[in-house]
Parts: C-alpha cells; sequence; structure tokens
C-alpha cells in the first residue's frame, strides 16, 4: 500500500514538473518578444531623436519678444475681458447668440461658457 502511495506521490511530483516547464517556455516566449519589443522601440526612439535634433537645426532662432508691447497686448485681454464681465454682472448678455440684449435677472449658459472660456 505505501509503494503505491509513493508512486502516486512520483507521478504527482513529474505532472508538476511538466506543468512548470510549460509555464517556463511560456515565460520565455514572453520576455523575447517584450525584449524585441524593447530593441525596436529604442531604436525608433533613436531614429525619432535624430529626426528632432535635425528638424531643431533647421529652425530659427525666435524673434526677441519686447516685454512692453508683450506685457500691453497681455492688458489689452485683461481689460476687455474685465468689461464683459462687468456688462454681463449689470445684466447684459455678452454671448454671440443674444449679445447686448437684458438677461431679465437669469444666467445665460452661453455668456458663462463664453466668459470661462476666457480665463
Amino acid at each position: 500500500m505505501k509503494e503505491k502511495n509513493f508512486l502516486d506521490t512520483v507521478m504527482d511530483f513529474e505532472q508538476q514538473l511538466e506543468s512548470m516547464q510549460e509555464q517556463f517556455r511560456d515565460l520565455k516566449t514572453v520576455v523575447a518578444r517584450t525584449m524585441e519589443e524593447h530593441h525596436a522601440l529604442q531604436l525608433e526612439n533613436h531614429h525619432l531623436r535624430a529626426r528632432l535634433d535635425e528638424l531643431n537645426e533647421k529652425v530659427p532662432e525666435p524673434e526677441k519678444v519686447d516685454p512692453v508691447k508683450l506685457k500691453k497686448a497681455v492688458m489689452d485681454i485683461g481689460e476687455g475681458y474685465d468689461n464683459l464681465a462687468r456688462l454681463y454682472h449689470e445684466g447684459y448678455h455678452v454671448c454671440n447668440v443674444h449679445f447686448g440684449s437684458s438677461r431679465k435677472g437669469d444666467d445665460c449658459l452661453f455668456c458663462l461658457s463664453f466668459l470661462n472660456k476666457q480665463n
């Protein structure tokens, strides 16, 4: 009786080993595929960086922006937005659908969307 139990144990162990070998083969396949993909991505990355460097060499230096003009442009945008927000709070539409007409106390989703887009 003990011999049969021992034989069953050996057979179970053999099945476990075969299962582990199959899992190991699958793992090797996945690792090989991953390494190939990694190598292909590295090669593509290298080509893309070379192309980017090539394109950056062709692009001329950007013009220097006058800080005074930039500040004035930013102020102009801010002033316009402030004026539209003030008009809206005074009860007028600032959206392109009903611009200038009275809101009659209700909020306008078009106006709110427009004002939020400005931020």
